[in-house]
């Protein structure tokens, strides 16, 4: 079982707590209320997507690594990761191997370099969750109580977040049944501080494809946005159909934060709000209009600047080009008159006995 959706959690939301009891009340209530959050910054999607290419970037395997960051009860902040040598059977999953000297070798050096990084979870590059994910998950907590799951896509083909967060819960049954185990799906975002942000930008730069366009890059990033957003839209009328048919119970956090964001939204069926928007927007429209005209009148002015000051350059250093050239007119025509005077005083000479 695998609580990987709004819809999963909003079930277990609306499970009384007398069926149920969870080792983590606090983990869970968190979730439940979106009070709980894991925070990735690029740093660690570039180490595990580096790991991945010099591991196994052209075979099925994944790799697993360590997640370092600080973790307050609310906010998981995954500042820095990791790999760690790690095997497993393609044909039986439960068969693996994960070194426990290496993580505690390569944790020790960590600390002297930062005291303020944790180990706070573990990731691998699923890129969906496999049988031997819990046991892997109880192997890590002989060094962390409450460790984070994360789950990245390094080959993503749809739009979204390549991350998955996960925390492993217990589910105890009043009625004496078994112990179930299972992962809580937590949501994931990324976030990057002021020095990420230019790495992050440069490191763009320099991958962008030079064959295309700027245009076509421009349209490509829009249709890629738009894809998201409609991918995001889709989900919720989905949920709202769900709840409207009776299917999900209702989740009065999820319709508050809806309900904020259709707030936001104007109101297009208003002839006033529309002509003021238009309005609004052909002003824009008319500024952008005339610095374009303002930009065109100066980069001319610069250039015709920029030709006489070279022409008062020339007329100083005595190289006009006008002088020069009627001096080499003159010249040309003085070497034909000496030719042809020459010529005929050969001629002359030859007439003479």
């Amino acid at each position: 079982m695998v609580a990987s959706s709004a819809e999963q959690i909003s079930a277990l939301a609306a499970t009384t707590v007398s069926a149920y009891s969870f080792t983590n009340l606090q983990v869970f209530d968190n979730v439940i209320n979106g009070r709980l959050i894991i925070v990735v910054h690029p740093l660690v999607l570039l180490s595990i997507a580096d790991h991945h290419a010099r591991s196994a970037a052209r075979s099925s395997k994944r790799v697993i690594g360590v997640l370092l960051g600080q973790d307050n009860g609310k906010t998981v902040n995954v500042a820095n990761s990791f790999a760690i040598p790690f095997e497993e059977d393609e044909k039986e999953p439960k068969t693996w191997f994960l070194d426990h000297n290496y993580i505690e070798g390569m944790w020790e050096m960590f600390k002297k370099v930062n005291a303020r990084e944790r180990m706070i979870g573990w990731y691998h590059t699923g890129p969906k969750l496999r049988a031997s994910d819990q046991e892997i998950n109880e192997l890590f907590k002989r060094y962390i109580a409450r460790p984070v799951m994360l789950i990245v896509d390094v080959r993503q083909q749809a739009v979204g977040i390549p991350t998955d967060a996960y925390f492993a819960i217990e589910e105890i049954k009043d009625d004496g049944s078994e112990t179930r185990k299972t992962f809580l799906h937590v949501p994931s975002a990324i976030e990057a501080e002021e020095a990420e942000e230019i790495g992050v930008e440069h490191l763009l730069r320099d991958i962008k494809d030079s064959t295309t366009t700027t245009l076509s890059t421009r349209i490509n990033e829009k249709l890629s946005s738009l894809r998201g957003l409609q991918s995001r839209v889709v989900e919720i009328r989905d949920y709202l159909k769900s709840v409207a048919s009776g299917t999900l119970p209702v989740n009065h956090q999820i319709i508050y934060h809806l309900q904020d964001m259709l707030n936001l939204l104007p109101d297009l069926d208003d002839h006033v709000k529309t002509r003021s928007f238009n309005s609004i927007t052909n002003d824009q429209l008319l500024v952008v209009y005339l610095s374009s005209l303002v930009r065109a009148v100066i980069a001319l002015h610069a250039l015709v600047d920029n030709k006489a000051a070279n022409g008062r350059a020339e007329l100083e250093e005595g190289k006009d080009p006008k002088t020069e050239d009627d001096k080499a007119k003159k010249g040309a025509k003085v070497d034909t008159k000496k030719e042809k005077e020459k010529g005929s005083d050969s001629k002359s000479s030859k007439d003479k006995p």
